[in-house]
């Protein structure tokens, strides 16, 4: 285990709904953004014949296929 001042520590934010990830390092937190360049991701999870669908893409697409996505 690394002790103090190792390198750099990852923390995940699994909420309800929204999550986030954010990075420890140079004595500062950087919260990632997403692909679509948002600091924060929808906590969705949507499935379809062809795909796994995640944040945006999911809860776009929720109430066209209720049964197969997973939120909140």
């Amino acid at each position: 285990m690394a002790g103090k001042g190792e390198g750099p520590a990852i923390g995940i934010d699994l909420g309800t709904t929204y999550s986030c990830v954010g990075v420890w390092q140079h004595d500062r937190v950087e919260i990632i953004a997403n692909d679509q360049g948002n600091r924060t991701t929808p906590s969705y999870v949507g499935f379809t014949d062809s795909e796994r669908l995640i944040g945006d893409a999911a809860k776009n697409q929720v109430a066209m296929n209720p049964i197969n996505t997973v939120f909140g």
